[in-house]
């Protein structure tokens, strides 16, 4: 009998396993895909927001503020990039002016701590590449910027060290209410377990319905961005937003924190599973960031992409537990959904305990993780490193300087990867300018070489994205 089934590897379900595994309990992850932080977590703008921007009162709002507070320290422990940056709202015009001093009085009512209201020239001396159009602008120092999937990984993986499991390409199927618990179909497989949480993401709307009547609907927003090679990096200091809307909080021109420039998104409904980038949906992501910032690049553009964020029909994050008691749910997370992850884990941890899950936390509980970055160290670290592991001293990825060394340690910490795109989502390795055009390959060869499969069963991200199916020619005395 699991003590804890968490359905969906997302931020916030790996939030929850992390938290979940100090304690002596048997927690365990199902998630549909071939590996974590597939999902809104793999493509989103990568804010840590500051809390200005929700309502009041709300859970948005609450977790927001204490998940702020939370990420940078989390971050330290996990060994994941976090920069903080500050931020910026643009207002371009007398209303727009009214929004800023709007979200200003919000942010104070929400504990948001350093906000200013900046004129014209205090901004332009912060980002001298910002239009010269601006009237004022929010500036909120505790904004950041972080890398989602790596932050979700490395929560998984630490969960894992200390005990908790993953089960990866395991969709859930079925549900049904027992007397000790609740009976889970997940990848073929039947789960008893004494509670379930429901972190789905686009799908949390049909694992609720799964035991629970219809009460709420998720209507996918889809988000279309454009990722510049590290030459646009420095084009902005802060996180620059413009007023936000209905639709969102607009199109953003960022620093990411792997040093290249974020450019977007634009917010259209969509179907769920539709992450592909149009022409119109790009040509409105340049035409709103230039009313920002007029001196962007796009030639310099190495990658498009487009993620989906679980809108519902309310209007606030939809977590605790539901009718069927013993089933809770952390759904409708939207942004600021990455900065609340961490406070909504600890509070979902609170509310099992109050429903009663037995809270006792291990003696050797061992929450911090350390990943080895070669092109991070020192000459004489990096001397060092090749002398212990000769591996280190193999360059595999040249745009990003990732070694052999670095792809074969995580294809053997406590969550490996089993695709390209996934060494990529732990090292970096075809993050750079080629986007993996030449390192490729040989990533292919070193997970089938560690892993003991062949080149054929290695995809290139989820199952199914095969990257070779067989030789082309037989090798023979005849050709």
């Amino acid at each position: 009998m699991v003590d804890v089934l968490i359905i969906g590897g997302g931020v916030c379900g790996c939030s929850l396993l992390y938290r979940l595994s100090r304690y002596k309990l048997n927690v365990v992850l199902v998630e549909k895909e071939n590996d974590v932080s597939l999902g809104t977590t793999k493509a989103n703008s990568a804010i840590v927001h500051a809390g200005y921007d929700p309502e009041p009162g709300t859970k948005m709002a609450r977790y927001n503020v204490e998940g702020n507070a939370q990420m940078e320290k989390l971050c330290q422990d996990l060994d994941v990039p976090y920069l903080r940056t500050g931020s910026l709202v643009l207002a371009f015009d007398g209303e727009q002016m009214q929004v800023v001093d709007t979200l200003f009085h919000r942010g104070r009512q929400n504990g948001v701590p350093g906000l200013q209201v900046l004129t014209p020239k205090e901004i332009r001396e912060m980002e001298p590449n910002v239009s010269d159009q601006v009237k004022s602008a929010l500036y909120a120092p505790t904004a950041a910027v972080i890398s989602p999937w790596e932050l979700a990984i490395a929560q998984a993986e630490t969960a894992v060290k200390n005990g908790a499991q993953v089960k990866l390409n395991c969709p859930v199927t079925a549900m049904e209410k027992t007397e000790e618990g609740f009976r889970v179909t997940a990848g073929g497989e039947v789960i008893s377990a004494r509670f379930v949480v429901n972190a789905a993401g686009v799908d949390c709307d049909r694992v609720h319905n799964m035991l629970c009547p219809p009460s709420y609907t998720v209507y996918p927003s889809k988000g279309q961005y454009y990722l510049l090679d590290k030459s646009q990096g420095d084009l902005v200091k802060h996180v620059i937003f413009q007023c936000p809307s209905s639709q969102g909080k607009g199109v953003l021109v960022a620093p990411t924190v792997h040093g290249n420039l974020l450019v977007g998104p634009n917010a259209e409904p969509a179907e769920k599973g539709d992450v592909g980038t149009t022409a119109e949906g790009m040509d409105f992501v340049r035409e709103k960031a230039a009313l920002s910032v007029s001196g962007i690049n796009y030639r310099d553009s190495i990658r498009n992409f487009a993620g989906l964020r679980a809108n519902t029909d309310q209007e606030d994050f939809l977590v605790g537990e539901t009718e069927v008691p013993g089933f809770f749910q952390i759904a409708g997370i939207k942004s600021p959904g990455l900065t609340s992850a961490p406070a909504i884990a600890e509070d979902m941890v609170r509310m099992l305990g109050e429903a009663g899950l037995p809270l006792q936390e291990k003696e050797n509980f061992d929450g911090t993780r350390k990943v080895t970055r070669f092109k991070k160290l020192s000459h004489e670290e990096r001397a060092r490193k090749i002398q212990e592991n000769p591996l280190y001293g193999k360059i595999v990825c040249r745009c990003e300087t990732i070694t052999e060394g670095e792809i074969v340690d995580a294809l053997h910490r406590p969550l490996p990867p089993c695709s390209v795109d996934g060494v990529k989502r732990r090292c970096g390795s075809g993050m750079g300018r080629c986007q993996g055009g030449f390192c490729g390959p040989r990533v292919q060869e070193i997970i089938a070489r560690e892993l003991g499969v062949p080149q054929t069963q290695v995809m290139q991200d989820r199952e199914g994205m095969y990257i070779i199916t067989g030789e082309t020619k037989q090798g023979g005395k005849n050709q």
